[in-house]
């Protein structure tokens, strides 16, 4: 069954949105009506915009570093005085470190995973949700991945930032369940998008990623977006603090 969405006059901020996940979900936000502020540190992201524009869309690049207060700061407050509030922001920005051992991964490697996959959340709706306070409710989803409720050899730094957005998620969500504001978070499994890309075209690793997934294949950004639209829209009612693993049109609460 296909699902329709009005998304007409809200305004949506969506960090990481210069491809994959973020990009795909840019895109159908703005189908479905509303005007779209993306943020990345990504130039990649002026792409995404141009997508949204030539297709009649409204949407506009910020360029933000999501590790940087002052940074997400501006993205909110450009956001603000360009459409009078945030309706709704979805936290997607993200990096893998290096596949190796912890032993092997570096202190630079680790603050850099844990500053773009948990404190960037952390300090976009640090801004984010004043924003929604003053407007009486909105709702923010943020990107976990499956590996924020189970774990994979490797990749630890990844795997304690993505727990830390799963619970960091469910901690917020109780603060502003009176307030209006719902707050959820995605695990998706296995996505294709340049950040897995290394490896889905890898012989080797290819077959045991893919034998990971409950699907058989890696999932479309496409339809990871979906169930961000749905968890945005009035269908969720009330839905918060929730967990979703995404796979592939596969969405398990």
């Amino acid at each position: 069954m296909q699902v329709s969405f009005d998304f007409t006059d809200k305004i949506v901020v969506i960090t990481g949105g210069a491809t994959g996940i973020g990009r795909a979900t840019a895109v159908e936000f703005a189908k479905a009506g509303a005007a779209v502020v993306v943020g990345d540190i990504d130039d990649r992201a002026a792409e995404t915009v141009q997508i949204i524009t030539e297709a009649g869309g409204t949407a506009e690049f910020v360029r933000t570093d999501v590790t940087d207060d002052a940074s997400v700061q501006n993205l909110v407050d450009v956001a603000v005085e360009k459409h009078g509030t945030i309706d709704i922001a979805f936290n997607n920005a993200g990096v893998l470190p290096p596949t190796a051992p912890l032993h092997e991964q570096t202190v630079e490697d680790w603050h850099r995973t844990m500053g773009v996959d948990a404190t960037g959340v952390f300090l976009a709706m640090r801004h984010q949700i004043p924003v929604m306070l003053k407007a009486g409710g909105g709702s923010i989803v943020n990107t976990a991945s499956v590996a924020g409720v189970t774990a994979d050899p490797g990749m630890t730094p990844y795997v304690a930032a993505k727990h830390a957005v799963v619970g960091m998620s469910k901690g917020a969500a109780l603060d502003y369940a009176t307030e209006g504001i719902r707050i959820n978070v995605l695990a998706p499994g296995l996505i294709r998008t340049p950040m897995t890309e290394r490896w889905l075209d890898d012989p080797e690793i290819a077959p045991r990623v893919l034998a990971d997934s409950p699907i058989g294949r890696a999932a479309e950004p496409e339809e990871v977006a979906a169930t961000v639209l749905y968890l945005s829209s009035d269908m969720a009612g009330a839905v918060t603090g929730s967990v979703y693993r995404v796979d592939g049109g596969r969405t398990a609460h």
